[in-house]
């Protein structure tokens, strides 16, 4: 797979942090891949992983507690990890206590990872319904004791936590749960700064990742949002005084730019990679040979490979029809041909390091009847309200 061509950005100050401590585990740089449904699979922390060099932190896609411990097929397929994969690190979502404590505990006796994320961000309205993701730190002692048994369950392995600054403007919640956290021994949190009412929308609001830091000073505080170069995630860090970054919807189509969040970090700024189309299609070959593989069938991992495809052409000169076409392809080689019928020597577009993915805001947040009415009260809350399949 062709090295994408770099170009030198002088506009990048000295590096800032230089590692990020997960318990016994470094990243260095500080910069962690943030666990996406459906994208966060073995075949792109691969990806992501090959062009970073092999540093920093990959997290898994949202795994469910319930499916887990029922070691549903799917579930046991996404928390496969390759051997080359260290730390191995996978993100939870539950929001029964005992569900959770069980699923860390399978996790740490069975050694199926080396560092547990919890999810309480997800702004989906399949998970807030039931009270998990980015409802559940509105409920105190709910989220307490949810923390409680995942320390208590993991021995020796570091919890994390992954969460928004609340429901609404009117029921915000960061500040809340990071003291909780730090008082249940969570190893370090990341705040994306946006309510799950915004959910992808509007501006992240970086304010609050250094209004979180200030509060938590004893452990780790990552920020989320708005991240889509790697000159933004070294802006983050000097703005809020955050110990390190959380990469998601900006690394879509663009796994090569963990290889500028490292270059970024290490001073390098000349390294940022500015692909050409050529180099673009052949990363997007690789990536749906990856997914074939991982799933056992070609065609499926092609299938499954779609949905990158308008990500990975963004900015560049492609007509609609080819577009549609490549992305209702069902096989390696018709991707391979509809790729190399295109202009392939165009150079990185201007303007294509911007937002990408999802941009929805001011979203009304689907939550459980009452949910609002006290917020450490968590009557009702039980193992029913665990989704019995992963993925948010």
């Amino acid at each position: 797979m062709p090295t994408p061509t770099s170009t030198v950005n002088p506009t990048v100050n000295p590096p800032v942090n230089s590692s990020l401590s997960i318990g016994p585990h470094t990243a260095q740089p500080p910069v962690v891949l943030a666990p996406m449904a459906g994208i966060t699979n073995a075949p792109f922390r691969t990806l992501c992983r090959e062009f970073s060099g092999g540093k920093g932190l990959f997290v898994s896609e949202m795994i469910t507690t319930r499916a887990l411990v029922e070691r549903n097929e799917k579930t046991m397929q996404l928390i496969h990890f390759d051997a080359t994969e260290k730390p191995r690190s996978i993100q939870l979502y539950g929001v029964d206590p005992a569900t959770v404590g069980k699923a860390v505990r399978m996790i740490a006796e069975e050694d199926l990872a080396d560092h547990i994320d919890l999810n309480f961000g997800c702004p989906v309205p399949k998970v807030t319904r039931k009270g998990g993701g980015s409802a559940l730190p509105y409920k105190r002692n709910l989220l307490r004791a949810i923390l409680r048994e995942a320390v208590s369950g993991a021995g020796d392995l570091p919890v994390t936590m992954k969460m928004r600054k609340g429901i609404d403007d009117d029921h915000i919640t960061f500040l809340d749960a990071g003291r909780i956290a730090v008082e249940e021994g969570v190893t370090a949190i990341a705040l994306h700064g946006r309510t799950a009412a915004q959910h992808y929308g509007g501006t992240a609001d970086w304010d609050a990742i250094a209004r979180l830091k200030e509060h938590v000073p004893e452990i780790p505080v990552l920020g989320n949002g708005d991240i889509w170069s790697a000159d933004d995630a070294l802006r983050m860090v000097r703005e809020t005084g955050c110990d390190g970054v959380v990469v998601g919807r900006g690394c879509l189509g663009r796994p090569w730019l963990f290889g500028d969040l490292v270059a970024a970090f290490e001073g390098r700024p000349g390294d940022y990679a500015r692909p050409v189309l050529r180099e673009v299609a052949a990363v997007m070959v690789r990536h749906a040979t990856l997914l074939g593989e991982w799933i056992g069938d070609e065609a499926r991992g092609v299938i499954d490979f779609r949905k990158h495809v308008a990500w990975y052409l963004k900015g560049f000169s492609v007509g609609s029809e080819m577009r549609k076409r490549l992305a209702i392809t069902s096989s390696l080689a018709e991707l391979s041909d509809g790729l190399a019928e295109l202009d392939l020597d165009q150079p990185w577009p201007a303007g294509a390091d911007g937002p990408r993915g999802r941009t929805s805001g001011n979203n009304r947040v689907v939550l459980p009847d009452g949910w609002l009415k006290d917020p450490y009260d968590c009557a009702g809350v039980s193992e029913d309200a665990e989704l019995d399949t992963s993925g948010g």
